[in-house]
């Protein structure tokens, strides 16, 4: 990337920070106008006469370019799937506590399975816990397939939203 004095084109198409085209201006305009604003004069391409430069506030442009590579960081790694483990008969404060975890798991991107582990004949309010938990949550994720109900547990799986 060349940037300010390292340009050395006499004229160059000028853009200004907000993308609004300032024309055709001589190099040493441009520099002026980029020191006055405290951003950078930057060449996107030296492929045409006069070659097109921009107004970048060059930290902002940074940060935004680390932003994208970490979204596509995250992109190609996939979807998690965290476990959130309750039992049949939870008090209020831990079943709150564990519907913020689940959102937060959720709205990080990542799938959750809610899992109760039973013991003796808790199925069914397994069951209504689990159902619950999943109406509760629908602002923030969507459940992939009915409540599984096997041996020893019931399952829920919740996927983010968009």
């Amino acid at each position: 990337m060349i940037m300010n004095e390292k340009i050395k084109a006499s004229e160059v198409h000028l853009t200004g920070v907000n993308g609004e085209d300032l024309g055709i201006v001589s190099t040493r305009e441009a520099l002026q106008m980029a020191k006055q604003l405290k951003v950078d004069l930057v060449c996107l391409s030296l492929a045409s006469s006069p070659p097109p430069c921009q107004l970048i506030d060059h930290a902002a442009h940074k940060q935004q370019v680390q932003k994208e590579k970490q979204k596509e960081r995250k992109a190609e790694k996939g979807m998690k799937t965290k476990e959130i483990r309750l039992s049949a008969y939870i008090e209020d404060h831990d079943y709150d506590t564990k519907k913020r975890q689940a959102e937060r798991v959720l709205q990080a991107g990542d799938a959750v399975s809610l899992t109760v582990k039973l013991e003796k004949k808790e199925s069914e309010e397994a069951k209504k816990l689990v159902q619950q938990l999943v109406n509760e949550l629908k602002h923030c994720g969507k459940q992939e397939k009915g409540i599984q109900v096997s041996g020893k547990q019931v399952v829920a799986l919740l996927l983010p939203l968009a």
